[in-house]
């Protein structure tokens, strides 16, 4: 059985494609074509990422070719105006860099990039220095997790500890990453503790629970 996805390091693509300060607009063009990515690390020095220069920091040069800006639009729209007129990476980046570590959450990653409305990040070490990046689409890696393993983590890791004795087997269904939970326990105040805990296994889509409480059949005399 795979063990799940708790980090960056778990997702993340290890062969990373970068240019540095002095990369030029038509270089930055051609890589981003070669390699299929929307978006660059710029590095100086050993690997140090020093900022990102995305495929929106490449479009105010074609946007303002033929076009004479209004002064609302000179005012409002100062940075790609300057970006549009760039020549390198320098010209063009981001900075500073945003940036996440490899043993940071899945959930912190996300919440990065819909805080920072950015499609992927750099992976760094302590010291700054490239060791991967992370996308949106490798954060949904964790969905296509096996459901027979999300069965088997839910058992192992939750209904054990949480549920010691049941009055019956909890039974655990999985369809499409969807949790279902069937059985008869002696304190239902715990159902939407079970609930909360599932949600937290990775690839899990969503939980359904149907514990009732129940006390133990008697024996036969």
């Amino acid at each position: 059985m795979s063990s799940s996805p708790r980090s960056v390091s778990d997702v993340m693509t290890h062969t990373v494609v970068a240019v540095g300060r002095d990369a030029s607009f038509k270089d930055i063009v051609k890589l981003m074509e070669e390699w299929k990515v929307s978006a660059l690390p710029v590095l100086e020095g050993e690997g140090r990422v020093i900022g990102v220069v995305s495929e929106a920091d490449l479009l105010p040069k074609e946007e303002f070719r033929h076009s004479d800006p209004d002064r609302f639009t000179q005012l409002s729209r100062l940075s790609d105006l300057a970006k549009a007129g760039g020549l390198t990476a320098t010209d063009l980046m981001n900075a500073p860099a945003i940036t996440v570590h490899a043993d940071a959450t899945l959930a912190q990653a996300a919440r990065i990039m819909a805080q920072r409305k950015v499609k992927r990040l750099p992976v760094v070490n302590a010291e700054g220095l490239l060791e991967g990046v992370v996308s949106r689409a490798d954060l949904l890696k964790v969905f296509l997790r096996d459901d027979d393993d999300i069965a088997e983590e839910v058992r192992r890791e939750i209904l054990t500890s949480l549920f010691p004795a049941p009055v019956e087997p909890i039974r655990v269904e999985v369809a499409e990453g969807v949790v279902t939970l069937t059985g008869r326990i002696r304190d239902t105040s715990l159902v939407p503790v079970a609930a909360r805990l599932v949600r937290t296994v990775e690839g899990v889509v969503d939980v359904q629970c149907d514990l009732s409480a129940g006390l133990p059949r008697s024996e036969p005399r």
